[in-house]
């Protein structure tokens, strides 16, 4: 392991998503140093990066979550040190982030997306449940991990929805729900992994079902048709590709009652905790958490 030098492990971070971060991180430390990997743990929260030079690091594996590290800033101070490093570049990483402006990109590009809008504190409630139906999802634009997403049943639960989600992100969008259920393609190398289901208990997939509960059900494999699976891996690397995305990620998708897969968001560094689901599809095309880890670690770059 040798090859790889000394390698930092980043995580904690600043972001609403610190918590998740530490645990991926810690996983994903773990899992270098029982393969004989010289990984050093490092938080951006409570060292300077230019400590990456100073300690002569060769490479960055990113497991970070949210801001600050999954959004291209720290991939871009990165780019300066000329430290190599995991996962997407800064422009993908960047637009990842923006759930609306990866919309906009999918749009552009002809991809199947659900029905949107985005909302200001002017915005006529009544015209968006026109236009999206009820139930709907309002969320902000660039958190992950369900962060501030909230589910809404009727107008008057409007307001409420987008100023929760006004206190994270200053864009904040609504988009139409789909029944057909929730999936999620895990991208390694170029490769789609098999795809998972997700079954959440809660009314839809929010943090507590993500981190916190036990009952959460994942099927993989997922139940589709070969036909279907395989369609819905092609619409992952397509989706991943338009945005620039390299190395590493999971695309994440709903099903309309048309059986039809339509593309949700990107997450261009996953969670690597034990209920996440990169590490899930791995084991299912029989990759191990270590040689998962290794493999990301191997793509790294610098820009």
């Amino acid at each position: 392991m040798s090859k790889f030098g000394k390698v930092a492990v980043l995580f904690g971070g600043r972001s609403a998503e610190r918590d998740v971060s530490l645990k991926s991180g810690g996983a994903v430390l773990a899992a270098l140093q029982r393969s004989g990997v010289d990984a050093h743990a490092f938080d951006p929260a409570q060292r300077d990066l230019s400590d990456l030079r100073k300690e002569k690091f060769d490479r960055v594996f990113i497991a970070l979550h949210g801001r600050y590290g999954e959004d291209g800033t720290v991939q871009g101070a990165l780019e300066l040190l000329g430290i190599p490093y995991t996962g997407s570049g800064v422009m993908a990483s960047a637009i990842a982030m923006d759930k609306w402006r990866t919309k906009m990109v999918w749009q552009a590009a002809g991809l199947p997306i659900p029905e949107y809008e985005a909302l200001t504190a002017p915005t006529d409630w009544n015209a968006v449940a026109d236009h999206l139906d009820l139930p709907l999802f309002v969320k902000p634009a660039s958190e992950g991990s369900s962060v501030g997403v909230a589910k809404v049943k009727s107008v008057e639960e409007l307001p409420a929805a987008y100023a929760e989600a006004a206190k994270h992100d200053k864009v904040v969008i609504a988009e139409s729900f789909m029944s057909g259920g929730e999936y999620t393609v895990a991208i390694l190398n170029g490769r789609a992994l098999p795809v998972i289901k997700i079954e959440p208990a809660n009314e839809f997939y929010d943090y507590e079902a993500k981190y916190l509960r036990d009952d959460t059900r994942y099927l993989c494999p997922s139940g589709l048709s070969l036909e279907d699976e395989a369609a819905m891996q092609d619409l992952a690397l397509l989706g991943f590709q338009l945005i620039g995305g390299e190395g590493w990620g999971r695309v994440d998708f709903l099903r309309g009652e048309d059986g039809k897969p339509y593309l949700l968001e990107v997450n261009t560094s996953p969670g690597m905790t034990d209920h996440s689901l990169v590490p899930m599809a791995a084991r299912q095309a029989g990759i191990s958490f270590e040689q998962l880890v290794l493999q990301v670690l191997e793509g790294a770059h610098v820009g």
